[in-house]
């Protein structure tokens, strides 16, 4: 476990008493920044693969200076072979509170973000995330947090219970709820917003009984749409073990270290298209990683929870990017080189109905080539379907939502990446030479078509947290307007109406195992 260190109370830096104890953060400029504070305790030992637990009361004034360490998970993202950064140790569940006065008497708002990365990779300490604008340009308390991934966090060991990274995010919301007060923050305007597995996850949380009552509005950016069923994750948890030596059960796999144990994953992901015959659409996403419908901590997929009322009382903001998939059809290295049997076989895969699904795809789009059939296929079924399909569930329960829609293309890539997967993040929190953010803006160059966009997303984002109302109109079926994100935002009626109509009738339900 890292141990921290503890020094009397100074008047130079700010202190907050949490409910465990005391913690130091820094100012920094107008906000004060407290980094790698616990909301639960190390989950390794007899803790790990179970519930997190609350974390224990310290004594004295524990220093929030750095961020706590990733938890464990593969090295590289996207095609980038770096390692995640920060300290070593086991405090993984750890939080960061970026705001502009830890004041109690300041009540601002709250938002909480959920990192995305495949279920597998990322923190909330990745300098992508680095929330300092947003905290200051929407005058908001900002949490950020780590949550087990991969193996630790979402595979369904026997002896362990499902979804425990979800689990994990409710401890976190369970924290700024006791907490986020004494921050500054109104712990009764609470906003998550996350991106593609964080919005997946943000999804789940709508849907988990656990999670009711800890977030009043929702920000969904990217809707990933695979939930696996429980016969399919414990066929994926069998072939797991096996990668890495050991049986599919949380007590033998515990013998393996945690720091080692992503190897197995990082093994099974580049090879799941052996398992098409079994996994079906999950082979072809190289992440063996989702939420699990359980019947337990996630009782059903968050479309048919919603549509039966489940968060109608969450003001719901939610959204995709034109070009989802070209960002990793670009870091493949198959962009432009797609031919015409692999996308037919693609589209009778991942469409709705099989051949029937094909032929709908090419009926209505005749001019596509195979790349770019296979690109929107792709770009439908993993995340702008289940976004738009989200918002429509939310209205059928009885709830409100807002839609939006990025077309602008990203600068970076020479020109090839489009509004792709990822590109709401640096836009967003304007950190346009971080991680991602780097290679989609030429290493930070953001243009000033960039660095106006940015500033109209936080603005609408923060806005919604305010009043629940981002600036465009709610959603509905029969006008469905949609504000497009361009150099010239407009609201329009949902721009992709074509796949809108192919997949009209399609429920997301978890995926099953085929044989």
């Amino acid at each position: 476990m890292t141990t921290s260190e503890f020094h009397a109370p100074s008047t130079e830096t700010p202190v907050v008493r949490t409910a465990s104890g005391a913690v130091r953060g820094l100012r920094e400029g107008d906000l004060s920044v407290f980094r790698g504070v616990p909301f639960a305790e190390p989950p390794v030992g007899a803790a790990r693969f179970q519930a997190p637990r609350r974390v224990r009361p310290w004594d004295g004034t524990r220093e929030a200076f750095a961020f706590g360490p990733p938890p464990p998970q593969e090295s590289g993202a996207l095609g980038r072979a770096a390692r995640p950064t920060g300290p070593l140790g086991d405090d993984w569940l750890t939080l960061n509170v970026w705001t502009p006065d830890p004041d109690p008497s300041s009540a601002r708002p709250v938002m909480v973000w959920i990192h995305g990365g495949s279920y597998r990779r990322g923190h909330g300490g990745m300098p992508g995330y680095d929330a300092q604008h947003i905290a200051r340009d929407g005058d908001v308390v900002v949490v950020t947090f780590n949550y087990r991934l991969g193996m630790e966090g979402f595979v369904l060991w026997e002896g362990a219970p499902a979804n425990r990274g979800l689990l994990d995010q409710v401890a976190a919301l369970e924290w700024v709820r006791e907490n986020i007060a004494a921050f500054g923050g109104d712990p009764d305007r609470v906003t998550v917003f996350g991106e593609s597995a964080g919005a997946g996850s943000l999804a789940s949380l709508l849907a988990m009984p656990r999670a009711r009552g800890l977030f009043r509005r929702a920000v969904a950016q990217s809707v990933t749409g695979t939930y696996y069923s429980a016969d399919l994750a414990r066929d994926m948890a069998t072939a797991l073990a096996a990668e890495a030596g050991r049986k599919p059960a949380a007590a033998d796999v515990a013998a393996v270290d945690p720091r080692e144990l992503p190897e197995a994953g990082r093994s099974l992901s580049a090879r799941m298209l052996q398992y098409l015959d079994r996994w079906g659409q999950a082979a072809p996403t190289a992440t063996p990683f989702s939420p699990v419908v359980d019947g337990d901590v996630l009782p059903t997929t968050p479309w048919p929870a919603l549509a039966s009322g489940a968060a109608r009382d969450v003001d719901l903001l939610v959204g995709h990017n034109r070009d989802e998939a070209r960002l990793f059809l670009y870091i493949a290295g198959v962009l432009g080189t797609v031919a015409d049997d692999r996308a037919t076989a693609m589209l009778r895969l991942m469409a709705p109905g099989g051949e029937a699904g094909e032929r709908a795809y090419r009926e209505a789009f005749p001019e596509a080539s195979p790349d770019e059939l296979f690109e929107r296929v792709h770009t439908d079924r993993l995340f702008a379907m289940p976004t738009l399909h989200l918002a429509q569930a939310q209205l059928a329960g009885g709830g409100r939502a807002h839609v939006y829609e990025l077309t602008w293309p990203a600068p970076g890539g020479g020109g090839a990446l489009g509004a792709c997967h990822g590109l709401d993040i640096p836009l967003l929190f304007g950190t346009f030479g971080a991680d991602l953010g780097a290679l989609l803006f030429s290493d930070g160059d953001p243009t000033p078509e960039g660095e106006y966009l940015s500033a109209r997303i936080r603005r609408s984002w923060t806005a919604f947290a305010h009043t629940g109302d981002p600036g465009w109109p709610e959603y509905d079926t029969r006008a469905r307007p949609v504000q497009v994100l361009d150099a010239h935002p407009r609201v329009e009626p949902y721009p992709e109406e074509r796949t809108r109509r192919i997949w009209e009738h399609h429920d997301f339900e978890p995926l099953p195992l085929l044989t």
